[in-house]
């Protein structure tokens, strides 16, 4: 399958046709040369509006955390494919979760047109829930200190968001020691 026969078939299928209608195409980022990927939850607010993936705060964060610059993270060397390619909705405590369907049903013929993939970031609880199954600690905050153990297929790291600033002030580990080691793992690869 073709990039567009994919954003074809995502727009003509039915569990869609709600966005498809207000005229909203699927958002993500894929590349035959991609060497890293990203799997995150799914497009906010704002994302779904412009189109472009991670064009919020959460991406500036990522941009950071990964220690690229805004070019570089929307070359072809990076693939952006979110758990589900369309903004679910708000819930009662934050965004709706990202609809199984997608990652079960679109994800593999996406993963096939980027054979060199070199490392997998795995963004939140709904990503390492899918992507490492029965492999996953008893919560995030572990699954990420367990970061190690995942490589160098995949790395898991918490959700950049704004929103996540409590997590990340209990948690000062992660920008000492955490980030510094993606940092370099994307160096190395890109």
């Amino acid at each position: 399958m073709t990039i567009e026969e994919i954003t074809e078939k995502l727009r003509t299928d039915e569990r869609n046709q709600s966005y498809t209608k207000r005229g909203i195409s699927p958002v993500f980022q894929i590349s035959s040369d991609a060497k890293v990927l990203i799997i995150g939850q799914a497009p906010g607010r704002k994302v779904e509006e412009t189109g472009i993936p991670f064009n919020d705060k959460s991406g500036e964060k990522l941009i950071g955390w990964m220690g690229i610059d805004r070019e570089t993270f929307y070359s072809p060397k990076i693939a952006i494919v979110p758990m589900d390619f369309y903004y679910p909705g708000k819930g009662k405590s934050g965004d709706l979760p990202p609809r199984k369907f997608i990652a079960e049903e679109y994800h593999p013929e996406i993963l096939k047109m980027m054979p060199d993939i070199r490392l997998t970031i795995l963004i939140g609880s709904y990503s390492m829930d899918y992507y490492l199954k029965g492999r996953k600690k008893k919560n995030l905050t572990e699954t990420v200190a367990s970061y190690r153990e995942y490589l160098p297929e995949y790395f898991p790291i918490v959700h950049p968001s704004p929103l996540n600033f409590r997590w990340q002030a209990k948690n000062p580990w992660f920008e000492e020691q955490v980030v510094p080691q993606l940092q370099k793992m994307v160096q190395d690869i890109l």
